[in-house]
């Protein structure tokens, strides 16, 4: 299984800004709204949770037919800090990882030089000078799909 994380500063919060051991580079993919509404729709959440399912025994089945996983973490600031804000990470496994990989990433970016230069405003303590990318609320236009993934509770 891979993990995709669509969020920025989780990222860096995760890889240590390109300093952790074998997680010295970034790199940045792209993908349109059509695949990734298609990935999360064939996604169970990685732990039970009654909101979204009617029994243990329900979340279990769909956890053993579905491709994909999907976990709600804590996002993080610049300096690794936790924040009420939560962060999607959606875990690819078989069919669905081949199809993400050979179809559906439309552009690969190493952006590892840019996000060692960051660090070094985050190391120096002047957020003024940070460029991040720009992250919006995902409104998806399936409300079905929103219940489903827990994106409408968060909204």
């Amino acid at each position: 299984m891979s993990w995709i994380k669509p969020n920025f500063l989780w990222m860096m919060y995760r890889c240590g800004w390109a300093s952790k051991y074998n997680q010295e580079r970034v790199l940045a993919l792209w993908l349109d709204r059509t695949a990734f509404e298609e990935i999360l729709g064939q996604a169970v959440f990685s732990a039970f949770t009654a909101r979204n399912y009617d029994s243990s025994e329900a979340w279990k089945q769909e956890l053993g037919s579905k491709p994909v996983r999907l976990q709600w973490d804590p996002d993080h600031d610049p300096y690794g800090t936790k924040v009420p804000r939560r962060a999607i990470q959606l875990g690819l496994k078989g069919e669905i990882l081949e199809k993400f990989g050979k179809q559906q990433v439309t552009l690969i970016e190493d952006v590892t030089d840019f996000v060692r230069q960051q660090k070094t405003h985050v190391d120096n303590r002047q957020l003024e000078l940070l460029q991040i990318p720009q992250e919006r609320e995902y409104i998806l236009s399936d409300q079905a799909l929103s219940q489903k993934t827990g994106i409408s509770a968060l909204i």
